[in-house]
């Protein structure tokens, strides 16, 4: 008997409506997650990889975002949940990494303060046992002098122990699901390799699934099970790691792979993909990536393209690989 996906979204499409123009953020996203999973989301800047996380958990401004689709988390219909509801969820069921530590924390209380907090309000205990839990924490991330820098105020800490104590918060209620947004953007590359290594360790012992929103390929392979290429709020392709680095079948992923540097191109001229990615706003009729595409022909300009299976896990959007129409008999 088949269990029952811990995420389940389906025809997911955002949008930020203004006086001036529609942005068509999320267009039509698929996707589900098993418990213990880690999905990473990969694309350009502006492709619809924040948006779509932030969607998982209400974080998008409602007055100006329409949200159509379908959301379940653990069960829960995400977009029918009540105010009360969905905060009882957040960072119990599903808690996030944000990309920067010093605009999550709040800067006029405590990095315990905070931690301790976020238990009393979930587990309803005291706070002195959250207290313990927060110390405790502090050391499963690794962070020297736990006592110490559970007093110091979010400035005190470096970049790298302020993402530490991020995690340590979005930790703190035991999530099934956690979602990191870019969580090591902002970071030097040596620290960039300690928090990923950090990640992918908790997220083993604590057995949690996780949606992992980078535009770094070699974070992806670092920390995912599975990839998700996006372009233009549209998952493009998706696959197994494995599958997608040494099979890609849509050119957008074939270009980026293209353009990552790697020690057996050295000497060499890295490729790249030609143009920009397309305004949101006005979305071309066709495929999207169509303007800057090697192989684009006329359907791609008039016909957006379906998700054609490669296989039971491996599936993009191309027309490249939809059947050609049989010819009549003559």
């Amino acid at each position: 008997m088949m269990t029952k996906p811990l995420v389940d979204v389906r025809h997911l499409n955002v949008r930020f409506v203004t006086p001036e123009a529609t942005i068509h953020a999320v267009n039509g996203v698929d996707f589900s997650l098993a418990e213990g999973e880690v999905l990473a989301v990969l694309g350009e800047s502006g492709c619809g990889k924040s948006v779509t996380l932030r969607s998982l958990i209400r974080l998008l401004p409602p007055r100006r975002t329409q949200v159509e689709g379908s959301i379940r988390i653990a069960g829960h219909d995400v977009l029918a949940l009540s105010p009360r509801e969905l905060a009882g969820m957040r960072g119990r069921t599903v808690s996030m990494i944000f990309q920067e530590p010093m605009v999550a924390f709040d800067p006029v209380f405590t990095v315990g303060q905070q931690i301790v907090e976020t238990i009393v309000r979930h587990e309803q205990t005291s706070r002195q046992t959250a207290h313990a839990r927060a110390r405790d924490l502090f050391d499963l991330v690794q962070i020297p002098s736990p006592q110490r820098r559970l007093r110091a105020y979010p400035h005190e800490l470096s970049g790298g122990m302020r993402q530490r104590a991020m995690i340590a918060l979005a930790l703190a209620c035991r999530p099934r699901l956690l979602l990191a947004d870019e969580p090591t953007t902002a970071l030097d590359a040596t620290v960039q390799i300690q928090i990923l290594l950090l990640l992918r360790q908790l997220q083993q012992e604590l057995g949690m699934a996780m949606i992992f929103v980078t535009h770094d390929i070699g974070v992806a392979v670092e920390v995912a099970d599975r990839l998700a290429v996006m372009y233009a709020g549209r998952f493009v392709e998706t696959g197994l790691v494995r599958e997608v680095f040494r099979t890609p079948l849509h050119p957008y992923t074939a270009g980026l792979l293209a353009s990552t540097v790697s020690r057996s191109k050295r000497g060499e001229l890295l490729e790249t993909i030609p143009g920009s990615p397309p305004d949101l706003a006005m979305l071309p009729s066709g495929c999207s990536f169509a303007p800057r595409c090697r192989h684009v022909s006329d359907p791609c300009l008039a016909q957006s393209p379906a998700d054609v299976a490669i296989g039971p896990t491996h599936s993009a959007r191309c027309l490249l690989l939809e059947p050609s129409p049989s010819t009549p008999p003559t």
